[in-house]
């Protein structure tokens, strides 16, 4: 689950023991000046913050936008409620609650955790719709499906009284028995931070951010994005739920509007003014907009000066008014998703600022290079066992347009294949069908006796065909080095077998001294080799490469022949590559495969087929003796 204890454990933990000390402190400091009139705002920014890290473990690690998290901890605040509260008090609102919960008393901590069970049950079945939905980052239907369930859960809050005490009732705890010390928030507090952290450290939560950034790359390593996605929503569901059972124990009651569209909003807020995909700018998002609420709610009271200036005069009153607090929060909200969407912080972390800052003082060695191997291909005369890939009569049709016509090809599992064709041929859609990216009208394609044709594409990945892309896609939050690890931690589980170092493989590609860097900040070579490291990575039976000699120059293109045949024959993996790069697929193919129209019109040997009339008509339009280009 933590591949490195120091940079996955440790420095996460201390990471959050700084930043609880930092916020606790602030909190008590302002608390110091102000006296009692500040105690409450603390006190609900503690909570609040334990809420705000609950969503941020969905919403940070996912993409996926929810409104629906205020939904679930109405639940968990109704759930916690009607254990805690005594009969006595039941008797009063809800003298008629239903499987005899008006009589059903337990101690606060028991409460809490019914109401933990509880909501996570109810989130495990809207998981099961996110999942049918296709939830990823940006998709629409899973916001849209959050946001449901905040109306529903209200509804159900005010319409069904004999439970919840509706909406003039509510639920109320008797007077002296509501939170009267804050021992457990810090303690849920700090919990929060910790959860928070090692999940985004953990295998889950590097799997959930890689399909955050790139749920199509994310499947074709063999990542399952629903399966991330619906552990991050059960996680942040119960720290959420903590919150909430925390919030109506402090306020000693609670009504159906406590949970609604005005705290969604709020919290979402902190969310995304501190920086939505950081632990550390969640935080400080509920620090930032704590301390502008309580700022605005002053500057609009009646009677309030600044610097001996009246704000109740003229235009000054215009502005300065009640409810500037609900300004200020839509004014936050507003300015940060159009001019700073990524939030104060951004992706920042604490705890990975310390981490860089100390392996700076202590540089690791450089790995060993891999094992020197004989190069895969057929020319290397060595045999190697495995099974072959064999597409057969596959069609596809785009509309009207048929982007395949019966094509199909093999690879051995000891060669290098190359496929070419004029623009338009379907040379990618083959790479795609086999990937399982575009489901064929017709045809089939196996992996030794293995029929794919109805797997998905995660699971093809595992199954051993693994593939890079004609542009880039690789994981841009995500450092170098991380990128290679993700696809290390899936062959792990699902590719039986040796496993080259990750290490290893980084400095292969000639990354070791970028191995800390972000991969968004990589120029374009680097990231083409990074790119294939990555699917090396995974162990596969085949390496399907489409043009991953696309923008490098002719001598890295050369390069590129050596490692490709190098990574290949380190993993045992044969190869499929797509290029327009003459040289490169010649150099590189012990056979070629030519398609046109989405047909099959050579294969051969490199020589064979430059020679072959078809060929040359298919790319120059003519018989000529001119070679193609590919």
């Amino acid at each position: 689950m933590f591949p490195r204890l120091g940079r996955d454990v440790g420095f996460p933990v201390l990471g959050c023991v700084v930043l609880f000390a930092v916020f606790l402190a602030a909190g008590l400091i302002y608390e110091s000046f102000q006296g009692r009139a500040a105690e409450r705002l603390v006190t609900v920014m503690l909570i609040d913050a334990i809420i705000v890290l609950g969503i941020q473990i969905y919403v940070g690690n996912t993409g996926v936008l929810s409104f629906g998290h205020i939904g679930f901890g109405a639940i968990a605040g109704y759930a916690f409620a009607v254990f805690a509260i005594s009969p006595d008090e039941k008797l009063k609102r809800i003298d008629d609650a239903p499987f005899g919960l008006d009589e059903v008393l337990l101690n606060p901590v028991l409460a809490g955790v019914v109401a933990i069970g509880v909501t996570v049950v109810v989130a495990a079945m809207v998981g099961v719709g996110l999942a049918r939905s296709g939830a990823e980052s940006g998709a629409v239907a899973a916001t849209v499906i959050t946001l449901a369930l905040l109306f529903v859960t209200h509804e159900v809050a005010r319409n069904w009284p004999d439970l919840t005490g509706g909406s003039r009732a509510g639920l109320t705890f008797k007077i002296g028995a509501a939170l009267d010390s804050r021992l457990p928030i810090y303690l849920c507090l700090f919990g929060a931070l910790i959860i928070a952290r090692l999940y985004a450290q953990s295998r889950s939560g590097k799997l959930a951010v890689a399909a955050r950034e790139d749920n199509l790359a994310a499947r074709a390593m063999g990542v399952n994005p629903l399966v991330q996605q619906t552990a991050a929503l059960l996680i942040s569901v119960a720290v959420v739920s903590i919150g909430s059972s925390l919030r109506v124990y402090e306020n000693g009651s609670i009504l159906p509007d406590d949970f609604f569209f005005n705290y969604t909003l709020l919290t979402l807020a902190m969310l995304i003014v501190g920086g939505r995909n950081s632990v550390t700018g969640a935080l400080a998002g509920v620090a930032v907009m704590t301390i502008g609420r309580e700022a605005a709610r002053r500057l609009g009271q009646d009677g309030y000066e600044l610097f001996g200036l009246s704000l109740d005069a003229g235009l000054l009153d215009w502005i300065f008014r009640e409810n500037l607090q609900t300004v200020f929060l839509g004014l936050a909200m507003l300015g940060f998703m159009i001019f700073r969407s990524e939030g104060l912080l951004g992706d920042w972390e604490l705890d990975a600022w310390l981490w860089r800052r100390w392996q700076r003082r202590r540089p690791a060695e450089r790995p060993e290079p891999l094992a020197e191997v004989v190069p895969v291909g057929l020319h290397a005369e060595v045999s190697r066992q495995g099974a072959a890939l064999d597409v057969g009569e596959l069609v596809v049709d785009f509309g009207g347009f048929r982007a395949l016509d019966g094509a199909g090809l093999t690879v051995a599992p000891d060669e290098v294949v190359g496929l070419i064709g004029p623009n338009g041929a379907g040379k990618t859609t083959l790479v795609n069908v086999i990937t399982g990216v575009v489901e064929p009208a017709s045809g089939w394609f196996k992996l030794g006796d293995r029929v794919l044709n109805s797997e998905p594409s995660h699971e093809i990945a595992r199954a051993g065909l693994v593939r890079t892309f004609q542009n880039l896609r690789l994981f841009g939050a995500l450092t170098v080095r991380q990128n290679v690890e993700l696809a290390g931690r899936v062959a792990a589980r699902h590719r039986p077998g040796l496993h080259p170092g990750v290490d290893e493989l980084v400095a292969e590609a000639g990354l070791w001294d970028v191995r800390d860097r972000r991969v968004r900040e990589l120029d374009y070579g680097s990231a083409r080799r990074l790119e294939l490291a990555r699917a090396a990575a995974m162990a596969p039976a085949f390496l399907l490469l489409d043009e991953p000699t696309s923008g490098m120059s002719d001598a890295e293109s050369a390069e590129m022949i050596g490692r490709v045949r190098h990574m290949a024959a380190a993993v045992d993996a044969g190869v499929l590559v797509i290029d327009h790069d003459l040289n490169f697929i010649t150099g590189i193919s012990d056979r070629i495969y030519v398609l046109d129209q989405g047909q099959v019109i050579s294969a051969g040997t490199p020589e064979e087929v430059q020679a072959d009339p078809a060929v040359q008509a298919a790319y120059l339009g003519a018989e000529t003796g001119a070679q193609p280009s590919a």
